[in-house]
């Protein structure tokens, strides 16, 4: 099992009734198959064939058919979102192929992201407009709902599994740029625990929805590098990175460690509709997300409370469990 990386996703337990499902075809889907299922929160990864002219197809034949060989990646959105996945699926293809991936060529090895929910449709495209900017020539994977879906012949299943030296196009080396946060590592106490925890703003904060005034609090223009933990359990938010200098008077952020920790919902209540962000393990009121953030990182601004967080300063962030996230900070 050399050329396989460890499968600590196995190690993570999974309530079957939340999960999700979305269908990648990258090419091979050997090792497609072998590197979604390394990534946490995804419960379980198979191969088939989705989207061509006739029923019941077999490997031999794809040259006709026109199905594309995809793996069917049944996930759980509360332990990874499905931006995350697509972030992970354009990173092990080149979306400007046509009808091929590594040395692989024919219409079954077409690039595509096939949806059963139309939910995910907006987040899709959305995702794929942006992944657009990166490259000179047009993205050509296709984006369409599932039409239907063949597991594929038992013999590949798992194949890189059971034949860790077989071929495989794609490199694994890319499972650990993307941050994952554990969500079970963080428990949000009982609310007489947490009051003897916080003080007064943090509390009023992050369980009150309550502001702090700008200007006037603790991180608003600190600069040292290091994590932004939530106060109330722990859990990783933001890291020093991706920290800028907004002029508003609040700690301001142009993106999360990753997509999973932060919760969005629509707030009311200044007689207009904002986005409030919330933390995913301790539902704590955090602060807003704005589209006035630089371009040049996505364009939002998580303008963040900042009694609603914990500072770890780098040099204290491995005595304190978080070793796991050092790499992601810049020296």
């Amino acid at each position: 099992m050399a050329r396989l990386p460890d499968n600590i996703n196995k190690k993570i337990e999974y309530d079957i009734t939340k999960l999700k499902d979305i269908y990648f075809a990258g090419g091979c889907f050997w090792g497609t198959q072998a590197y979604f299922d390394r990534i946490p929160g995804v419960y379980k990864a198979l191969v088939g064939y989705a989207n061509g002219k006739t029923q019941n197809p077999s490997y031999y034949d794809l040259k006709n058919s026109m199905h594309a060989e995809t793996v069917h990646v049944r996930y759980d959105p509360d332990k990874v979102s499905l931006k995350t996945l697509l972030k992970h699926f354009f990173m092990i293809i080149d979306p400007t192929i046509l009808n091929r991936q590594g040395n692989d060529i024919g219409t079954q090895y077409r690039t595509g992201v096939y949806y059963k929910d139309e939910n995910d449709l907006a987040v899709i495209k959305e995702y794929v407009k942006e992944e657009q900017k990166k490259y000179d020539k047009p993205i050509v994977t296709e984006v369409k709902k599932l039409e239907h879906f063949y597991l594929a012949e038992a013999y590949h299943q798992d194949y890189l599994e059971k034949n860790p030296l077989g071929y495989c196009h794609i490199g694994f080396e890319t499972l650990n740029s993307i941050p994952t946060v554990e969500q079970d590592k963080y428990e949000k106490p009982d609310d007489i625990l947490v009051k003897e925890k916080l003080n007064d703003i943090q509390y009023k904060v992050t369980q009150e929805n309550y502001t702090e005034k700008p200007f006037d609090n603790e991180f608003w223009d600190k600069n040292e590098k290091g994590i932004y933990v939530d106060i109330v359990t722990g859990e990783p938010l933001f890291i020093s990175d991706d920290k800028f200098d907004s002029g508003c008077g609040w700690p301001s952020f142009s993106k999360p460690i990753c997509d999973e920790v932060i919760k969005e919902k629509d707030d009311n209540s200044l007689g207009r509709v904002r986005t409030e962000v919330r933390s995913r393990a301790g539902d704590s009121h955090l602060g807003h997300v704005f589209n006035d953030g630089p371009e040049e990182t996505g364009g939002l601004r998580y303008c963040i409370n900042s009694a609603s967080l914990r500072f770890i300063p780098i040099d204290k962030m491995e005595e304190e469990g978080y070793s796991n996230y050092i790499k992601y900070i810049s020296r």
